[in-house]
């Protein structure tokens, strides 16, 4: 939709303000006058650009980064043609907009709130390669020519002969490490954009990494924030789906979108060949041993690296089970035995809820602070603007979601954040007092910023309450707090003397970095050169700085050639693969991508 004629001609409403910022900003970068285009933002302000300008994922903040930038991108980005998306909204004091525009390899899409005329918020996002567009709509393949010839090939004889041929007779131009939800969505991202690529995964089936989980699991985001690229979950998904109804989607997906995933294949090894300028590496298919090369290594194996067990004095002498919560399978006849739960995050409550269902005598042990979301006030206050029946009947669609979200740099989503939170400290304000009567210790992140800045900043330290919280208010399921000192026989030892009777001990102790799986797969060396995945620097707890403003070596070029890391959650995996998929496809073609400012590595493995 184009912005109506009769609104653009007043210079007072939104939209006649944002098409004068607009043309001010496409003469001032045009005519390569850095201050002019500067002088278009107001002191506080930051522009978030996604490939377009930077060939990565980067924030600029204040007038100082955005020209300096600038004078060292334009002649190369050469942007051009800058106009309204469709009209624009708020008033003359605060305006927001949808924008296009073009770059000398792209066409963009992106975001712009001013503040009395002057730009606060820009984001600029790469969304297709000029002269490599998908072929999709008015532009979609045939499918068959209409001509009858002997010996013609069907579409099921074509796919399986390029299936047979690709990581043997034809190499890929991308590897994907991983076939979970993160591997395949991007996976069907480059096979739209025509990169040949191969998925690896180890487990048997596609969807098997959700269908191994302990039976009780059903995400805790609502549908509307889990769609993958291209294909959304039907409109009488559940909100909540099951683990086993998400493995099966992922299967059927994978099929439907006729990936190259080749499941019940381990990556053994993986090193870069300088001269021939491509990956080896060695995998067991099937027990095959197969060498593939590809130009592009994806490591896709979710939003951590290796469980955390820690080592505990007499670990070696308990009597009973005791396991990480990845091997938790959930079930079972647990009565008369006792549990003991090390952790009080999403998985811990998780699982002493799967156990308490199952007969078991249960005890948390909670070591730190942990933030709680209620399910219903997080659905409403966090994501109901966007990610919600009612976000859909606004025009709010998945994508414009995305975008919004991403539009709210990380230097000034918590403040955005904040109030999210206070209002539902006060609307749960019950269930908050008894958690606290139970003795359980709360928080709302370090600066009462609640879930998603939490997440953001270290991946775990929350829970979505989806009934365990009322198990722990109620004493059905025990709480201790504090550190565990060591373990007997038969029972965990707190700091403070106190004994836990235990027949199971759960570690729901997290994961360490992703860079873990580089250190084994290609080398330590790597792994150091790449350096810390996730958080941005904020400098809280287990998200140390310096500030970096994106997320660590994710979805954008690490400082190792060619090997990216792409995960997250089932929103980010929807979302940034775009981003992935494009910086792949750009560089099989040959395009000039010159990287600005890639961060440096910070904090190695």
């Amino acid at each position: 939709m184009s912005p109506s004629t009769t609104e653009e001609a007043s210079s007072t409403t939104p939209t006649g303000i944002v098409t004068e910022w607009l043309q001010a900003l496409d003469e001032a970068l045009t005519s390569r006058d850095v201050s002019a285009a500067t002088a278009l933002f107001a002191d506080d302000c930051y522009w978030r650009d996604f490939v377009a300008f930077t060939w990565n994922l980067k924030t600029f903040e204040g007038r100082e980064q955005i020209g300096t930038m600038l004078t060292d991108r334009l002649d190369h980005v050469a942007p051009t043609g800058w106009a309204l998306a469709e009209d624009a909204t708020g008033d003359a004091e605060n305006t927001e907009a949808w924008i296009n525009f073009e770059t000398g390899a792209a066409n963009g899409y992106g975001h712009l709130r001013l503040k009395d005329g002057k730009c606060w918020t820009l984001l600029t996002t790469m969304q297709e390669l000029k002269g490599f567009e998908e072929k999709k709509g008015r532009n979609r393949d045939r499918g068959v020519d209409h001509e009858i010839t002997r010996g013609r090939k069907s579409w099921l004889e074509r796919k399986e002969e390029s299936e047979d041929r690709l990581g043997y007779d034809e190499q890929p131009n991308t590897l994907i490490i991983g076939g979970g939800q993160g591997g395949i969505g991007l996976a069907a991202r480059l096979r739209r954009q025509g990169v040949p690529t191969i998925v690896v995964e180890k487990n048997a089936r596609a969807g098997d990494s959700w269908r191994k989980r302990y039976k009780s699991l059903h995400l805790h985001d609502p549908v509307w924030y889990d769609h993958l690229p291209y294909l959304k979950f039907p409109d009488d998904w559940p909100v909540f789906a099951s683990k086993d109804k998400v493995g099966d989607w992922l299967e059927h997906y994978t099929a439907i979108m006729e990936l190259n995933y080749w499941s019940g294949t381990e990556a053994v090894k993986a090193a870069y060949d300088e001269a021939a300028g491509e990956w080896v590496v060695e995998v067991k298919r099937d027990g095959v041993p197969v060498t593939l090369r590809p130009k592009q290594l994806v490591f896709a194996l979710g939003v951590s690296g290796y469980p955390n067990v820690p080592h505990f004095e007499g670990a070696e002498t308990f009597l009973g089970q005791q396991y990480h919560s990845s091997q938790h399978a959930g079930g079972g006849d647990w009565t008369g035995k006792k549990a003991v739960v090390i952790g009080s995050n999403n998985s811990a409550h998780d699982i002493c809820a799967d156990l308490w269902e199952h007969g078991a005598e249960v005890t948390m042990v909670q070591r730190s602070s942990t933030h709680i979301s209620r399910s219903e006030s997080l659905m409403d206050l966090g994501l109901g603007g966007l990610y919600s029946e009612e976000a859909l009947a606004n025009g709010v669609t998945t994508e414009k979601a995305d975008l919004l979200f991403a539009s709210l740099p990380y230097r000034i989503l918590p403040e955005a954040q904040k109030p999210i939170y206070a209002e539902m400290a006060i609307r749960d304000k019950g269930f908050y007092d008894d958690l606290a009567a139970a003795g359980f210790d709360l928080d709302f992140g370090e600066d009462g910023s609640g879930l998603f800045v939490k997440y953001l900043r270290r991946g775990s330290g929350y829970y979505i309450d989806v009934g365990a919280s009322q198990l722990v208010i109620d004493g059905r399921v025990k709480l201790a707090t504090g550190q565990v000192e060591k373990l007997t026989g038969n029972a965990v030892v707190m700091d403070d003397g106190t004994e836990l009777e235990a027949d199971l001990i759960v570690y729901a102790t997290g994961y360490g970095s992703m860079n873990g799986w580089l250190s084994d797969l290609v080398s330590p060396e790597v792994a150091n050169a790449v350096g810390k995945c996730w958080g941005y620097g904020s400098d809280t707890k287990r998200d140390p700085g310096p500030w970096e403003g994106e997320l660590r070596n994710m979805w954008k070029p690490t400082n190792v050639d060619n090997l990216w890391i792409h995960g997250g959650n089932l929103h980010q995996s929807r979302h940034y693969s775009n981003y992935l998929a494009l910086q792949l496809k750009a560089r099989m073609e040959g395009l000039d991508t010159p990287v600005y400012q890639r961060q440096a590595s910070h904090h190695t493995h």
